[in-house]
């Protein structure tokens, strides 16, 4: 997956662009609580997250998801069930909403925003070098989000089994992917996205999913 050839143009319209950026911040909710029951995460998805986490200045909007809508095809499902009003997860719901109400604490932090920022550069060069998805990019990911998001008075409390949770790179991954749901947060804040609008501006949300299948 390259992130630098795009493969299928972003709409320009602000409801679907929020739409993609709310997709992965539920993929990133999604998958955290695959990987905090189950150990794994499917690879696609995962890489998704994690490469647009470490590119910090990509060269359009639909390269930081990887050129394809499919690629956050999960976080889309689960955003059509919560407009559709269907029953989800309630954990990936509350961990969906927390990546969000953290992105609006970060933004209010210049100071974290200007260390997360640095700390994204470094790990960006590393990244070119081992890959978005390599061991050591993935545990400073971990470590950063630990460093930054984790210390608001506000945090993401993650379920699973307890065994899992304490394998080895376990919690590094999980941190990675709460990295990356606020990553895709901010990137919807910046298309326009508001949370009153997700109560209150549903169809217009429902038209731009159905519009990304």
């Amino acid at each position: 997956m390259s992130s630098a050839t795009p493969i299928h143009r972003a709409p320009d319209d602000p409801a679907s662009r929020q739409a993609l950026a709310l997709a992965g911040v539920f993929q990133a909710a999604s998958l955290v609580d695959e990987l905090a029951r189950n150990g794994h995460a499917d690879q696609r998805p995962w890489e998704t997250l994690m490469q647009a986490t470490v590119d910090t200045s990509p060269p359009s909007f639909e390269a930081i998801y990887g050129g394809h809508p499919n690629n956050l095809r999960q976080g889309l499902e689960l955003l059509e069930a919560l407009v559709g009003r269907k029953q989800g997860s309630p954990v990936i719901m509350r961990y969906g909403f927390s990546l969000i109400l953290l992105m609006s604490k970060l933004r209010k932090n210049p100071d974290m925003l200007d260390a997360l920022g640095e700390s994204l550069d470094r790990i960006q060069h590393q990244a070119a070098h081992f890959g978005a998805t390599h061991e050591n990019v993935i545990a400073n990911l971990g470590e950063t989000y630990q460093e930054t998001l984790s210390t608001f008075k506000h945090r993401i409390v993650v379920q699973g089994d307890p065994t899992m949770l304490q394998s080895p790179m376990m919690p590094e991954r999980v941190r990675a992917c709460l990295l990356a749901g606020v990553r895709f947060a901010l990137l919807w804040h910046q298309q326009g996205g508001r949370r009153w609008k997700l109560m209150f501006q549903r169809s217009a949300l429902r038209r731009a999913l159905d519009d990304l299948r």
